[in-house]
């Protein structure tokens, strides 16, 4: 019998959060980015998408680190690769420009390190729903954190440690692939670091 591969928490208390620059947001609603990616796809083609699961506690429950941008928008870090990228060095490179303290090369890989392949997602016809099968071009992987660091987060944005409990089954409020996140780590066995 295999035994269950383990995730080791660090207390949110370890984690200083800073204001940085805002970061330009493509676009200003949920329909002007299907139309964005739909230009995007007739010109580039598919292109790969990663996303970064980041995870802390707080009185021994876990919390996933999700940017929230505008009122009602939640999201995990992370973007398109680059053509070509390593998806380990692109992830990397894109948790870092969205939460490098400023001064801090957003383009080095940090000490971020890349982890498991939590899920991989499919968004047909420039819709905002995404579902859970092949072919993927969204993977998203758990990124494990190191005990102590600075967050920066761009000024029009906020980062929000959300329970996992708040995330289970709430689909309406954070999106089908956040509400998903319960489920994807079930697998793990959480390891809370004292405070």
């Amino acid at each position: 019998m295999a035994s269950q591969p383990t995730v080791v928490l660090h207390p949110l208390s370890g984690y200083s959060f800073g204001i940085k620059e805002a970061q330009a947001n493509d676009e200003p609603s949920v329909q002007a980015r299907m139309a964005r990616l739909q230009s995007e796809f007739s010109t580039k083609g598919m292109r790969e998408s990663v996303e970064g699961v980041l995870l802390v506690h707080e009185h021994g429950h876990p919390h996933v680190l999700v940017l929230q941008v505008g009122g009602s928008f939640y999201k995990l870090p992370g973007g398109t690769l680059k053509l070509g990228e390593d998806v380990a060095k692109g992830l990397k490179r894109l948790v870092n420009e969205k939460l490098a303290p400023p001064g801090e090369d957003a383009t080095d890989e940090g000490d971020f390190e890349v982890g498991e392949l939590l899920s991989v997602w499919w968004r047909p016809n420039f819709d905002n729903m995404m579902y859970p099968y092949l072919p993927a071009h969204i993977k998203v992987y758990l990124v494990h954190l190191p005990p102590n660091k600075i967050l920066s987060v761009p000024r029009n944005m906020k980062l929000l440690a959300v329970p996992l409990f708040e995330l289970y089954e709430n689909a309406s409020r954070y999106g089908a692939q956040l509400a998903a996140l319960p489920h994807v780590l079930a697998r793990f066995g959480f390891v809370p670091q004292p405070e």
